[in-house]
């Protein structure tokens, strides 16, 4: 293999790495040998053995592709875009009807080239992919395909054909606004140097999304990686349940087994552990600032229920009320203004809800613990960190910002442990440490 090649491969693992994609010695030697056995000329098939070789889930491919187009680029420098707009969009209904996808990935350049150009002169500052999508505008050429498809099709089932070509045409849009952003990365690479691009705009993966930040369809996604996430940790829980049950040497027992084997304590016996399951109680703030946060928190706490002796789950905006079994009804959850009342949730729970909390209880406060400048009644958590085994808050924003503006979290702090929660990667290594 190449110098050129090695240095390149090197920088894509450390990349991956810097996501977060766990890329070992073992796995960058194996890269190695696929890179030399491949080479540069067939991409895709190098994209496909690398994959094969460095990632160990499917959840991790939209970053490692991502970032292998940084690093493998379909081609290199700019691309002649003396293309009109109306001239591109005519080729693309074209193309987009063909479902021509080397004729997309070319119109995807030109479009850059042609419409992504900022700064002074153009192209000095820079590419935009959105600015390119705003310009083309490739979802308005929706309506017309519809309708030339219904055309070709008048004589079939015009309504499931309507429906199945909208779905075709609006996954062929999608695809070409990706070749658009990946071709607006590379050229963004070409300025400013590969690695600062792979930092910056490579956009992580759905467990270490910014939850404060995830937008509707990221938080969707979120949901859906639950149940993958909860099967995960309870089967590594289960793994290390099984061997915290196995306690020490038991003497007398060993003592007794070396007899058959003339005194020698060949099979040494162990006393036998119970690690007894902790019940969980979850006060979560649901307002708009961090909804996703306690939102996804609560469904992969309801997800690992089996790992619990008992859960229950209150939620609050400004009042508070029990959801363990239900919906978060937010309606419930605000009085007479929808802002973030900590003081007075707090104090709700511990005069009426305090019996929930035991002496095996652990409680998981989730929230951004931003007050809005109300009393932030520490008396209250107290009462409750008195009460119960272990009291834990989980705060989506980082700790930079624990003490800004209305934040209480220095004061909450002071209190009960305050940790970083910020993603769904961070929450599953919290929750894996909680239990036994």
């Amino acid at each position: 293999m190449t110098a050129g090649l090695t240095g390149r491969l090197t920088a894509f693992v450390q990349a991956l790495r810097a996501h977060g994609i766990p890329v070992g010695p073992g796995e960058t030697v194996d890269a190695a040998a696929v890179a030399e056995l491949l080479g540069l000329a067939h991409r895709e098939q190098l994209r496909a053995g690398l994959a094969a070789a460095l990632l160990r889930g499917q959840q991790q491919r939209r970053v490692f592709d991502a970032t292998f187009d940084l690093y493998f680029p379909l081609r290199v420098g700019g691309v002649s875009a003396e293309a009109s707009r109306d001239e591109l969009r005519e080729r693309l209904a074209r193309a987009l009807a063909a479902d021509d996808r080397a004729a997309l990935a070319g119109l995807a350049a030109e479009a850059v080239g042609a419409l992504g150009r900022f700064g002074n002169p153009p192209g000095s500052g820079g590419w935009s992919a959105s600015q390119t999508l705003d310009r083309l505008r490739p979802q308005t050429l929706l309506a017309g395909l519809l309708a030339e498809r219904q055309e070709l099709r008048a004589r079939q089932q015009p309504q499931f054909t309507d429906r199945l070509a909208a779905d075709q045409f609006r996954h062929r849009i999608d695809f070409f606004r990706a070749l658009v952003a990946t071709e607006a990365r590379r050229r963004a690479a070409e300025l400013a140097g590969t690695d600062e691009i792979a930092r910056r705009a490579v956009t992580p993966s759905v467990e270490r999304t910014d939850f404060l930040y995830a937008n509707h369809a990221q938080l969707a996604e979120l949901r859906r990686t639950v149940q993958p996430l909860a099967r995960r940790l309870a089967t590594r829980l289960a793994a290390r349940r099984r061997r915290a049950a196995r306690g020490s040497i038991d003497l007398r027992r060993t003592v007794r087994r070396s007899l058959g084997t003339g005194g020698v304590p060949l099979r040494p016996a162990y006393r036998q552990r119970r690690p007894q399951r902790p019940e969980l109680v979850l006060l979560c703030d649901v307002s708009n600032s961090v909804a996703g946060f306690s939102d996804f928190t609560a469904l992969l706490v309801q997800a690992l229920r089996d790992q619990f002796s008992r859960v229950r789950v209150f939620a609050f905006v400004n009042q508070l009320a029990e959801v363990t079994d239900g919906g978060l009804d937010r309606a419930r959850m605000v009085g007479l203004h929808g802002y973030s009342d900590y003081g007075t949730a707090l104090g709700q729970f511990a005069d009426r809800h305090l019996a929930a909390v035991t002496p095996r209880s652990t409680v998981l406060v989730l929230g951004d613990a931003r007050t809005n400048r109300r009393d932030p009644n520490l008396a209250a958590l107290a009462r409750i960190a008195l009460r119960a085994r272990r009291v834990y808050w989980l705060n989506p924003e980082p700790p930079s910002l624990w003490n800004t503006g209305d934040s209480a979290a220095a004061e909450y702090a002071s209190v009960v442990p305050m940790h970083p929660c910020r993603n769904a990667d961070q929450l599953g290594r919290f929750v894996e440490r909680l239990l036994p």
